[in-house]
């Protein structure tokens, strides 16, 4: 069955991101954690389905204020696929050297930011001018995507290098270059892709330890509450207190 098999494929991998990338996983945490503690940020930025990692943190229940979507709606809105803004306007961007440099000019940064930026295969243009101005700004950047199997690919960017080689710290998503993983008979594509599941697990793998390390820190989360419980009277004043805390922070950017 083949819905077996795409769900076997995603346990091998996230049983293969817990063997290899805890390490790793442990050290982003911390950088993030030290900017949150500061009172700064931790931006991040994606394009395509890579947006779908950074949807999951913030505003997300169980998530908490820190983590700053820097995703512009040209990069990620699929609904239209043909016609405007559609997938060939979409595929022209993201691999459009200097677009990535705009997106940061609209934005005020600090040393003490950390920018947590999610690609599959770290070749397209817009990541990696977005992690050139960030090292540009002194800021951390750290990298989750498919780096093992993206070694030798060539970069669409005339630094030549790829997006991996630009980041303090680099987490493996474990997903294969081809991100589908199942074969289907009479077909020469696979179905399937899995990097999203292991993008999502990545990232409350990563945001628990970063939150584990502010708790024992004594820092306090501003954590975002399911308001659908029924009883608890205090839900939305605690939802009012995380989107104060949000625009406190927000103020400068």
């Amino acid at each position: 069955m083949l819905a077996i098999e795409w769900l076997d494929k995603v346990r091998h991998l996230q049983d293969r991101i817990q063997e290899t990338q805890m390490d790793n996983i442990q050290k982003s945490a911390t950088l993030m954690a030290d900017s949150i503690e500061a009172g700064r940020w931790v931006h991040t930025f994606g394009c395509g389905h890579a947006t779908l990692p950074i949807e999951e943190m913030y505003p997300r229940i169980g998530g908490f204020v820190g983590f700053h979507p820097l995703i512009e709606q040209s990069l990620t809105f699929f609904t239209r696929i043909t016609g405007e803004s559609g997938i060939h306007q979409f595929l022209f961007l993201e691999r459009a050297e200097g677009y990535g440099t705009a997106i940061m000019s609209s934005w005020n940064f600090d040393s003490r930011d950390t920018l947590w930026i999610f690609s599959h295969t770290g070749i397209n243009a817009v990541n990696i001018d977005v992690a050139l101005e960030a090292r540009k700004r002194g800021m951390k950047v750290i990298v989750y995507g498919s780096a093992a199997e993206s070694t030798g690919k060539e970069p669409r960017h005339s630094c030549g290098k790829n997006l991996f080689e630009l980041a303090d710290i680099v987490v493996d998503s474990c997903a294969p270059l081809t991100d589908a993983s199942v074969t289907l008979k009479n077909h020469f594509d696979k179905i399937g892709p899995v990097s999203t599941m292991c993008f999502v697990t990545l990232v409350w793998m990563t945001v628990t330890t970063c939150a584990g390390i502010l708790a024992d820190r004594g820092v306090k989360l501003h954590i975002h509450p399911s308001h659908n419980v029924p009883g608890d009277t205090t839900a939305r004043e605690r939802l009012d207190g995380c989107i104060e805390a949000y625009k406190t922070r927000t103020f400068g950017l």
